[in-house]
């Protein structure tokens, strides 16, 4: 009858001691935590990649529709972004966007060109560097494919390396 008691003895401890963790559940606790971290910072990662390009497409496409409101008071296309917006205005990786009016640049040697070195726009270019804050003319180039660009004359905005004519 001792021998049963014994075995149904409560597992809690008397007055005065504490129970707590052995050294291993800490270990596996923490290497828990740990596969759920390395899981979770790749995918805010992405997420915040997605909600930076969204936000410069957006941007884009605003300073678009600024740009025509000033060429339909003005009668002509604005030297800069300055003339446009109040402040100055960066996209989501903290650069300017980039402004080039094509009506009054001789040539195209500023205008940004396709896979065909083709002019992706006839009036103007605006875009952002996108997150590497590097950029090439022809869309296609490495540099370039992040880019978040204008083309068609407005009829496309989003990442180059999407774009094709």
């Amino acid at each position: 009858m001792d021998e049963w008691r014994a075995m149904k003895k409560p597992r809690h401890p008397g007055p005065g001691k504490v129970l707590g963790m052995t050294l291993i559940e800490v270990m596996i606790a923490l290497a828990i935590v740990g596969v759920l971290v390395s899981i979770a910072i790749p995918s805010y990662a992405s997420y915040r990649d997605r909600i930076d390009r969204a936000t410069a497409i957006k941007d884009v496409g605003v300073l678009q529709t600024l740009i025509a409101d000033y060429r339909l008071e003005m009668g002509a296309y604005p030297v800069d972004l300055a003339a446009v917006r109040n402040g100055a205005r960066l996209d989501p990786w903290g650069r300017p966007y980039v402004y080039v009016d094509l009506t009054i640049v001789n040539g195209n040697g500023k205008a940004r060109k396709d896979h065909k070195f083709n002019p992706i726009n006839s009036d103007f270019d605006l875009y952002s560097l996108g997150k590497d804050g590097v950029s090439q003319p022809q869309l296609t180039q490495k540099d370039s494919l992040d880019d978040i660009v204008r083309a068609s004359d407005g009829a496309y905005i989003g990442p180059a390396a999407d774009y094709s004519p």
